[in-house]
């Protein structure tokens, strides 16, 4: 295999809707590149890049696969990512490295939720975008009405290169209005035969190639120069005009193709080769600390790592692309992020599940090695005085989660070990254990995403799990000022325990003045603070700990014991086993033993004392709250809106993104579970969400009710 420049590489993302056909098309790409000598299908389960049995079981793509197609003496890199949204970290891993992203629409579907969705992360990395309206072949083929809602979506800067004679299940012929041709091809496609536009072709062909003209034309002032000199242009100032339009984002060309037949994807491929901006041609990447890195195959060696699959029999596999200098077989890196050397002892070009050996790989490309010990998607690996560091991935925040248990308790730590492997694989599948609910929580994007992952450790590693709900992880704070003390004393031969501890608690707000006087047993009393700790929770919140004590009545040396048992009951709040948060304690007074006062005798005392105070302060429950985001078509607007009020949303705002109705609703975790669900199935699956943290809020009165009645019932059960 020939090895590339950077000005021979194009890197591309496939993405679009989920059914558009993105993987048929690959396959399609890689057999006229000749690297694969058949197509396969999905519905054979054959293909390259749907390859793993979870994809042939579901028909569509999980994750993202490294393709690859040679073409009139360039290589063509193009990622094949799932459709699903459920599975978008593999679209943004992708749009990382790839130059540009094709948009693949289908044909009767037309622009869906799906398209709108990857659109938005294809305009987030900046990405040049060409559209293909795909599956022109089939009998429900629409391409005017997918062409109006391409135009309301992405408004003028959709222009088109192509348009259909024939829709539908006779599909054979297209008219290209840059090259002023018409293609058909024979049952089998492939290569077309090339005539003359027909008579009655020529009026709307003439339209469309004047506004390409014209839209080729506006991203260069030498070529609008010449437009207006000349009234056209040629076909090679045109390419050059749609490619300075691609890389500006101020076009995208639209083609059409039936990729299941093979038409039109060769001059599709032609029209990458010559428009579509290689590698040599983008910006490059800037470093975390703010350098521009050329893809240059003579500067310094630098590799990204952007993912990581585990095969059987080979272990983990690390696709990277070359962002600097050039790569060869045993070159020794080191990895910026955990400074360890690694060895690239074998580099291959990929097809999906097929694998070529090569010997080097220049900048801009993009390979895969074997065997790397210790890197992760998102690592940077350099040659030695090479300081390159670039940025990782940023993927949405989970909207659902679960709690995860094996169905054998004997597999627990092998699931813990599986999905810890699936994270490395997929890093937007999160998995904790959470101390605080003392289950093991998995979150992700939603629960199809949850639900592949469970496939996956049933018939991969025969491991059964079950979902259980996951607890929510409530606080505990007071709203009142209260005082308590408690004595600890035990006698039993010998020296004895003995520790007594009078405290105030109040609740914690930012900026509030010191304490000066309170009210103990009615009277006001001032008091006199001798030492203060103030405690960033790791839980979130405050603790401040004031000593206050006067005399001497309490050594020094047991106040941190007191500090101890109060930070013990915050651990496990008073109410409902919650963490406790933002909260101020003095210790004003109490009692000491010179023989049977010691550590534990202080630590209990401070912990029963707090406990009490916090009970008589009018404490209350603390609900996690989200920010959350919902885009949904219009005609489902109210049954989304009456769906949220269910949920006890507060609406926050209303605004309108890309032709869909963007609902903003502050919303309680409880009330979140299994969402996705509930938004797909009022939509059709036409609407999408996001959710983010956004604080902590009492919860209503009845609610907490419930919670304490349910933390006794479990308490006395224990």
């Amino acid at each position: 295999m020939k090895t590339y420049s950077p000005n021979e590489i194009k890197n591309i993302a496939l993405v679009g809707s989920a059914g558009s056909g993105k993987t048929t098309l690959a396959e399609a790409m890689m057999y006229e590149g000749g690297v694969i000598p058949r197509r396969g299908s999905v519905s054979a389960k054959n293909t390259s890049s749907d390859y793993r049995p979870v994809e042939q079981e579901y028909g569509s793509s999980v994750f993202p696969a490294v393709l690859y197609a040679e073409w009139k003496e360039q290589k063509l890199n193009f990622i094949d990512t799932p459709g699903a949204d459920d599975f978008v970290g593999g679209v943004i891993s992708a749009l990382e490295v790839a130059d540009s992203a094709v948009m693949v629409v289908n044909a009767v579907k037309g622009v869906e939720v799906g398209t709108e969705i990857t659109a938005r992360n294809v305009k987030k990395k900046s990405k040049p975008m060409i559209l293909i309206v795909n599956q022109l072949d089939h009998e429900k083929a629409n391409f005017e009405q997918t062409m109006e809602q391409i135009k309301a979506s992405f408004g003028p800067k959709a222009v088109q290169i192509q348009y259909p004679v024939n829709p539908g299940t006779g599909f054979n012929r297209v008219v290209d209005v840059l090259k002023m041709e018409m293609y058909q091809w024979k049952p089998e496609g492939g290569k077309p035969d090339v005539l003359p536009i027909p008579a009655e072709e020529r009026e709307k062909a003439n339209e469309l190639h004047n506004a390409l003209v014209e839209a080729a034309a506006e991203n260069d002032e030498k070529l609008m120069e010449l437009y207006f000199e000349k009234g056209s242009l040629t076909e090679d100032e045109m390419r050059a005009g749609i490619r300075a339009g691609l890389i500006k984002r101020d076009m995208f060309p639209v083609f059409c193709v039936s990729a299941e037949k093979d038409m039109c994807v060769r001059r599709f491929m032609e029209f990458l080769v010559n428009v579509a901006p290689s590698a040599a041609s983008m910006p490059g990447r800037i470093t975390i600390n703010g350098e521009l890195v050329p893809y240059n195959e003579k500067g310094p060696l630098s590799v990204f790592v952007f993912a990581t699959t585990i095969e059987p029999h080979l272990g983990e596999i690390s696709y990277f692309k070359v962002m600097s200098g050039t790569l060869k077989e045993g070159d020794d890196l080191n990895n910026m992020t955990n400074g360890t050397k690694e060895r690239f002892s074998q580099l291959f070009a990929v097809a999906g599940k097929n694998r070529n050996k090569v010997t080097e790989l220049r900048a801009g490309d993009i390979g895969a090695t074997v065997k790397l010990k210790n890197t992760k998607n998102g690592d940077t690996l350099n040659e030695k005085e090479c300081e390159y560091k670039f940025s990782g991935f940023k993927y949405p925040e989970p909207r659902y989660r679960t709690a995860v248990k094996a169905v054998d308790k004997n597999d627990d730590e092998k699931v813990t070990e599986v999905l810890y492997r699936m994270h490395e694989e997929d890093p937007s599948l999160l998995v904790e254990y959470s101390k605080e609910l003392k289950q093991l929580i998995v979150s992700g994007q939603g629960e199809f995403h949850l639900n592949t992952m469970k496939w996956r450790m049933g018939h991969n590693d025969k491991l059964e799990i079950e979902f259980v709900a996951p607890k929510i992880p409530y606080r505990e704070t007071i709203t009142h000022y209260a005082q308590a003390d408690y004595r600890h004393k035990k006698q039993s031969g010998g020296a004895g325990q003995f520790g007594e501890v009078h405290m105030v608690v109040e609740p914690y707000e930012e900026g509030m003045p010191e304490p000066v006087t309170y009210k103990i047993g009615g009277v006001d009393t001032k008091i006199s603070v001798k030492g203060k700790e103030e405690h960033e929770l790791p839980w979130g919140g405050k603790l401040l700990f004031y000593n206050c004590i006067v005399g001497g009545v309490i050594e020094a040396r047991f106040m941190p014991a007191i500090l101890k048992g109060i930070m013990e009951k915050m651990e496990e709040g008073p109410l409902t086993g919650s963490y406790a948060r933002d909260i101020r304690v003095c210790v004003y007074d109490g009692k000491m033993h010179q023989v049977d006062s010691n550590e534990i005798s202080f630590r209990l005392a401070g912990r029963h004392a707090f406990s009490e105070a916090f009970k008589k302060a009018n404490p209350k429950v603390l609900e996690p709250i989200y920010d959350v985001e919902v885009l949904v078509p219009e005609e489902d607007m109210g049954d989304v809106m009456g769906d949220l009020q269910t949920r006890r949303a507060m609406i926050m705002g209303m605004d309108t993104d890309s032709g869909f109705q963007k609902i903003l609703a502050k919303v309680p975790l409880k009330e979140m579970q299994r969402y996705s669900t509930a938004l797909s199935s009022i939509t059709g699956g036409r609407a999408t969400f996001s959710m983010k943290f956004s604080g902590y809020e009492k919860v209503p009165a009845e609610i907490q009710d419930e919670l304490l009645k349910s933390y006794k019932e479990s308490d006395d059960d224990e």
